[in-house]
């Protein structure tokens, strides 16, 4: 796992990669969406029933296959570095780093326009209905998030089941993103794929808010914050790295937004501090990378211990 979050970091999934073969995050969300236009359909308890059906399939279809894959490696040091090669695209360290940059960026040069078009590539809100502090508060809480979903809880689940974990896991929180949403169209038929997700992500989660705290030097004051405030938050698991986030960068996060037009009056985290500026989200990028240095530190631990 280590080496597929090093391999990951440096590299990225290469543009020249995706235009040839795609992305197994891709495979599995086509995998989701036929079934999902197939059998999402009828009563409540219908759509319930096919919703659990596809992550059943989902499920069953990538942690099969990674399990063979797994069963075809040698052992030793050449079996590691496979698995950290196939480890590898379901590892999102760069792509998240690089996805908020894209916001910093115009945000610093005061392009409105350009940041609302970024943020929108991380975040669901209606774009439009977003002004400064908002987009600022927006990535900031991507970053925060997905360090937990995109990052640490893929590499939780494959240290403790290898590659068969981390396929496991993504096809899960893939599924989530796709059809865990409280519409119309979702509320039932992803009714499964949200509670299962927000199971899978306890721990992690939790885990990614201590390491942002370790992260900023400020690990007492950060905790009380987020010991304070992490479950006002609507996601039982989101609230924590992003109040870990809000403490140690000193700034409110979460608060009022819009989704497809409708506003929700989702509390304020760590409430007292002011909105983050533009800076901010430099600040929160560094916050980040000094993050992701202490989970590779701990990971390296870990191998030599248990290795």
């Amino acid at each position: 796992m280590l080496l597929g979050l090093l391999i990951e970091a440096a590299m990225g999934w290469p543009a020249k990669l995706h235009a040839r073969i795609s992305h197994p995050v891709v495979w599995i969300g086509a995998l989701i969406s036929l079934c999902e236009r197939t059998v999402n359909d009828g009563t409540t308890s219908t759509r319930r029933a096919m919703g659990s059906a596809t992550i059943v399939v989902t499920l069953a279809a990538s942690i099969g296959l990674a399990a063979f894959v797994a069963s075809l490696l040698p052992g030793g040091w050449i079996g590691t570095l496979l698995t950290g090669l196939l480890a590898w695209p379901f590892i999102a360290a760069r792509s998240l780093h690089e996805h908020v940059a894209a916001v910093a960026l115009p945000q610093e040069a005061g392009d409105l326009t350009c940041a609302r078009k970024a943020v929108s590539m991380i975040v669901g809100r209606t774009p439009e209905t977003l002004d400064n502090e908002a987009i600022n508060r927006a990535a900031l809480e991507s970053l925060a998030e997905n360090a937990s979903d995109g990052v640490v809880a893929p590499i939780f689940w494959g240290v403790i089941f290898g590659l068969p974990g981390i396929v496991g896991y993504k096809a899960l929180n893939t599924a989530d993103s796709m059809i865990g949403h409280r519409t119309e169209r979702f509320e039932d038929f992803g009714w499964a794929a949200a509670r299962l997700d927000d199971l899978a992500n306890l721990i992690p989660a939790r885990l990614t808010a201590l390491l942002i705290a370790l992260a900023t030097g400020r690990f007492a004051r950060v905790v009380s914050t987020i010991r304070r405030d992490a479950r006002k938050h609507r996601s039982p698991n989101a609230g924590w790295p992003e109040t870990a986030m809000a403490a140690g960068l000193g700034v409110r996060l979460s608060g009022p937004r819009f989704y497809d037009g409708l506003p929700t009056d989702d509390p304020f985290l760590n409430a007292d501090a002011p909105d983050p500026l533009p800076a901010d989200l430099t600040l929160g990028l560094r916050l980040y990378r000094r993050t992701m240095i202490i989970f590779a530190a701990s990971l390296v631990a870990m191998s030599l211990l248990f290795g």
